[in-house]
């Protein structure tokens, strides 16, 4: 992942993610132009894309619903712990956080960044400026989110930004030389 997740927590002690979006920005933007390194076909830079958001987005519900459940099974134990002990700081049932809750925010919070390069590739049918697009909207949308983390965070915005967008320039970098190196004719014929 390209940033670890900050969360926010709900008051039912849930968490909602915050970096997904970034994660599926730069997944998805870099499955689509590493694509398009050995493709110049909009469908199939199209057809990556959305098969990196679809995938993406389950692993990372998945990924979620799994720890979520892991937390709430430790908190039901530490409650019972309490309980045997007749502490009377027993925790609340509904204070324990959600995991289908929890699954579905980071599945939508990734397929948010996700759809992003999506979007800015699906009209334009000249091959380099399709690249070039996505590649723009990526860094404008990494801009962003790197503003957004900095000024949640209280860290500095420029430092914060810098790092989301680089970051995201060089998954995109490497997915696009390499996919262009594994594709190209002397290695093998797609």
């Amino acid at each position: 992942m390209l940033v670890n997740s900050i969360t926010l927590r709900e008051d039912n002690g849930s968490e909602l993610p915050f970096w997904e979006p970034t994660t599926g920005l730069v997944s998805v933007a870099s499955l689509m132009i590493g694509v398009g390194s050995v493709k110049e076909d909009v469908k199939a830079m199209i057809i990556a894309g959305f098969a990196g958001l679809v995938a993406g987005a389950c692993s990372m519900a998945i990924g979620e619903f799994v720890s979520v459940c892991t937390q709430r099974d430790v908190e039901i134990a530490q409650m019972k712990r309490e309980k045997r002990k007749g502490s009377s700081e027993s925790g609340n049932d509904e204070k324990l956080p959600n995991p289908v809750q929890a699954a579905m925010a980071s599945a939508l919070a990734f397929a948010i960044g996700a759809v992003l390069p999506l979007l800015a590739a699906a009209f334009i049918t000249q091959h380099k400026v399709r690249i070039v697009v996505v590649v723009a909207v990526a860094s404008a949308a990494l801009m962003v989110f790197g503003v957004v983390g900095a000024l949640v965070g209280g860290t500095p915005v420029a430092k914060s930004s810098a790092r989301v967008l680089v970051g995201g320039w060089m998954a995109m970098g490497a997915t696009f030389e390499l996919t262009k190196l594994i594709g190209s004719d002397h290695v093998m014929q797609i």
